[in-house]
Parts: C-alpha cells; sequence; structure tokens
C-alpha cells in the first residue's frame, strides 16, 4: 500500500510539472479537431492519465471531461512505443464489460498514439474513438496522429521548460485563431498551405489556410483546377513537373507564382512527398505550399545590386587598361610591356565578373560544363612569358551550374592569395594543378612551386572561411592544407555528386 501510495505521488509530482490546472489548451483543441477529421472519427481526445482518473485537456465529440482510471483505454495505450489499435472492443475481453463500451459513448474502435515525455515518461494518449468497429486507421492516419501526438507533447513539454514561453504561444494561438486558421500543422517546420491528393493526382483536400490565402470557394480546386491558380507563364512547368512526379513517385518541388486572395500573384514554393503502403506502392500525395515572395523580391534586389556593383568595378578595371593604353601610346617604348599589363587587367575584371555570385539568369556565358574550362577562365589573369603560370593536369571532370560557382571562388581565392604571398609572387614560381577522378570523389591537388617559404596561418580569415564553406557546405568536400617549406600543397576531395546532378544519378 505505501510503495502504491509513493507511486502515486510520483505521478502525481510529475504531472504538476506540465502546469496542467491553468486551462488554457486552444492548441490542443485545433489538434485534436484535426486528428478527428484526419481520422474520420466522432470523438478524439487528448487524455492525461492520472492515479485514479483520466482527464481530458482536449476533446471533440466528448461531453465528461474526465473518467475513472479502471475504464480507461489511454491507460493501455500509453504503455507501447507504438499507436494502440482496439479493432472492435465488444469482441476484446481486456473491454468488453468496460462501461464505456456497454454504455455511452459505445466505443467499438480505438487508436490511441502514447504521450510520452523527452525523458520517457509516459503522460497518456492522443486517441480518436467510432462507436463502429473497424479493421485499423490508414497509413496516413496513423502517421498523422504520431505527428499530432509529438505536437501535443511539443506543446506540454513547452509548458515544462518554460512558464513564459507557454503565455507566449498561447498568445500565439490566439493570434492564429483570430486569422481564422482552423488547423495547425502537422510539424513546426510544414508550411502553412496544406494540400493532399489520390495516388492519380487527384486533389481532394486543402487545409483552411489554403482557402484563407487564395480566396477562392471551398472546393473550387479540387481535382485539376490547381492548376488555375497559378499565373499563366508558370502552368505549363507546374503541370510537368507534377506530372513527372506522379509518373516516376520522384519528391515535387517547384517555384511558381500563386494567385492571391487580393488578385496579385506571389511568388510560392510548392512541395509533395509520397506516401507509400508496405507494398511500396503510393497511397497518397501530401504537399504543402509555403509564400516565398518577399525572400524573392529579396534576392532579385540582391541580384541586381550586385550587379550594379560589379558593373562599377569591371569599369574601373576598364579605365585602368584605358589609361595603361593611353601611356603606352605616350611611349612607344613601353608598348610591349603596357598591352601585356593591359591584357592582364582585362582578364582579372572577367574573373571577377565570373566569380561573382549569380543567378540563373545573370550566369556568365562561358561554357561551364567541365572543371578544366572554368578554371582557364580563372587563371587567365595569370599567363607567363613562357605560358600558364598555374599548370592544369590529369582528368576533366564534368560540372554544372550548381558546382561551377563555389568551385570558381575556391580557386580564385587560391590564386589571389599565391600571387600575394606564395609562388605566384616571384618571378620563378608557378603552380601544379592536378586533377584525378577516384570514382566517388574527385582528387584536386594544389603545389606552390618556388615562392617565398610559407608558414601556416594561426587564423581563419574570411579567405579561408570562403574557401571551406565552398568546398564542405556546399559542396559537401574535404579539404586538408600542408605548409611545406617550398610552399603550399592543398588536396581537395569533391563527391562526383557534387561536381554536376548527371553525375549524381550516374
Amino acid at each position: 500500500m505505501a510503495e502504491g501510495r509513493g507511486l502515486a505521488t510520483d505521478r502525481a509530482a510529475l504531472l504538476a510539472l506540465y502546469d496542467l490546472d491553468v486551462g488554457g489548451f486552444r492548441n490542443l483543441d485545433e489538434i485534436t479537431a484535426f486528428a478527428a477529421r484526419l481520422c474520420d472519427a466522432p470523438i478524439a481526445l487528448v487524455s492525461i492519465v492520472e492515479d485514479v482518473r483520466q482527464r481530458f485537456l482536449a476533446r471533440v465529440g466528448l461531453d465528461a471531461e474526465e473518467t475513472p482510471r479502471d475504464v480507461s483505454f489511454c491507460a493501455l495505450a500509453m504503455l507501447g512505443d507504438e499507436i494502440f489499435v482496439v479493432p472492435d472492443a465488444t469482441l476484446d475481453p481486456r473491454f468488453a464489460d468496460n462501461a464505456l463500451v456497454t454504455g455511452a459513448p459505445h466505443i467499438r474502435f480505438y487508436a490511441g498514439a502514447p504521450l510520452t515525455s523527452a525523458s520517457g515518461e509516459s503522460l497518456g494518449a492522443l486517441c480518436v474513438i467510432d462507436d463502429r468497429p473497424r479493421a485499423d486507421l490508414t497509413a496516413l492516419q496513423r502517421q498523422g496522429l504520431s505527428l499530432l501526438a509529438r505536437q501535443v507533447m511539443v506543446e506540454l513539454e513547452g509548458r515544462r521548460r518554460d512558464r513564459d514561453t507557454i503565455v507566449q504561444q498561447r498568445l500565439d494561438a490566439a493570434a492564429v485563431a483570430d486569422s481564422d486558421r482552423m488547423f495547425r500543422t502537422l510539424a513546426d517546420t510544414m508550411p502553412q498551405m496544406v494540400w493532399s491528393t489520390l495516388p492519380d493526382g487527384y486533389h481532394d483536400y486543402y487545409n483552411a489556410r489554403w482557402y484563407e490565402y487564395t480566396g477562392v470557394p471551398v472546393g473550387s480546386t479540387d481535382g485539376e483546377a490547381w492548376n488555375g491558380m497559378f499565373h499563366p507563364d508558370d502552368q505549363p512547368r507546374a503541370w510537368e513537373r507534377w506530372g513527372h512526379s506522379l509518373a516516376t513517385g520522384d519528391p515535387y518541388e517547384i517555384e511558381y507564382r500563386l494567385r492571391h486572395r487580393d488578385g496579385d500573384y506571389r511568388w510560392t514554393l510548392g512541395r509533395a512527398l509520397p506516401i507509400r503502403g508496405v507494398d511500396g506502392a503510393i497511397v497518397r500525395w501530401i504537399g504543402t505550399c509555403t509564400d516565398i515572395h518577399e525572400q524573392r523580391l529579396m534576392i532579385e534586389e540582391r541580384e541586381m545590386i550586385a550587379h550594379e556593383l560589379s558593373h562599377r568595378i569591371k569599369n574601373i578595371f576598364s579605365v585602368i587598361a584605358g589609361l595603361i593604353g593611353l601611356s603606352a601610346r605616350q611611349h612607344p617604348e613601353i608598348a610591349p610591356v603596357a598591352e601585356d599589363l593591359r591584357d592582364r587587367i582585362l582578364s582579372l575584371g572577367r574573373a571577377h565578373d565570373f566569380v561573382r555570385p549569380h543567378s540563373m539568369e545573370s550566369r556568365p556565358p562561358v561554357d561551364q560544363g567541365s572543371l578544366q574550362g572554368v578554371l582557364d577562365q580563372i587563371f587567365a589573369p595569370y599567363l607567363g612569358v613562357d605560358g600558364p603560370r598555374i599548370r592544369l593536369s590529369g582528368d576533366d571532370p564534368a560540372i554544372d551550374d550548381r558546382s561551377a560557382t563555389p568551385l570558381a571562388l575556391l580557386f580564385h581565392e587560391l590564386a589571389t592569395n599565391a600571387a600575394k604571398y606564395g609562388a605566384l609572387s616571384t618571378a620563378e614560381g608557378y603552380i601544379d594543378l592536378s586533377i584525378a577522378d577516384e570514382g566517388d570523389n574527385i582528387r584536386m591537388e594544389w603545389q606552390e612551386v618556388g615562392g617565398p617559404t610559407v608558414l601556416p596561418s594561426e587564423s581563419n580569415g574570411f579567405g579561408s572561411r570562403l574557401m571551406m564553406l565552398s568546398v564542405e557546405r556546399q559542396l559537401g568536400g574535404r579539404l586538408e592544407r600542408d605548409w611545406r617549406a617550398e610552399g603550399l600543397r592543398l588536396t581537395l576531395w569533391i563527391p562526383r555528386r557534387s561536381m554536376s546532378r548527371a553525375a549524381g544519378r550516374a
């Protein structure tokens, strides 16, 4: 008896951490309402199981605020890790004589997802109940109920971690409710508009946010009518991309202009993933739409500013080259040297324009199909009297627009540093750059020869951070430096799949 009282006391202390008596469960009401609709069930509950009772923090379709623990289905559901399902309670000896089965609400089917804290304590369950037997939930309903149970725990753990944060969450939830949003997303990272389709792509569900955003009547975009919501110039592309996903099962992702309720078209990111059954066949598509209009405008504005700055910098190079040409005409004896210097300055201008950040529209017209083709452009300013001072050898792997910019930035920075401090800062120095295709990786070795003695850098400046960002973050590769007395030796390993999309598919 004393041990039982101790367990009850421990559970009461655990539940007290979640501040359950102060109310304010509007977020849980929305989650519960969505669970009932998702599972097509007349009753849905967020049940917290205490020592002698279970109480419902949120409920749909049931008037009772609590029931005794000895009739609780959730007391069993919370003991497992998976969803607990009772297809027909009248046929289950554990529940056939239960007062909730023999009397109101006449439970037949029950499915409960356990509510488990971050530290592993069981609090109760998020459950759906029907007065008719069922074989089971669908795969989508199971996934959704599990996600919603985790969202319930996000709400409850928030109370436990920080009471002030919970107050703000209630205020945010009230603002969401005031803006006529009916449901929360299944996960915090999901965009605000949610839709789903049948395996053949027939759109049969949109959440309230979709109708709020677009202003169209409920049901008017079912089936294939969704394509008419896009800008006319984007419709063929969106339909082609969606058709490809339906045919192949590949994830759907596209940026298009979606018609807002005020009549304007706003840039939107559309994404969808297939849900597959146990046999691997697609049983449903779940998609989202996210308004990215402001971000898109910011990118375009940044691109315009970068283009203008680049144009001004190129003009400076041109002015310097013109001044050199003028000096050569005034002093013919220096004409050969001046012409060589002028060509180098113009090459620096072209290299600068190549390595600046580009959009799809502003990419240089230079062929970016091969690595050595790109490097020839970057290294053009460093020609010597007897030929290139950066000597390329080995393989010439294919690259595309995704890898060209980070690779150009990387080698532009290396060449610039070599001209300031390394092999290219002396008349005799040169660099060997060898490229080898090693199957899964492309290995590149940069060896400086004939320059001044170099010492390891004690700090990572902007240039070093830029190189690390290009290699590791953008290309998923690896970089090693060897500060040899005769010159820097740098080795790169870049995954083939990062060099070009075609290589990744192969």
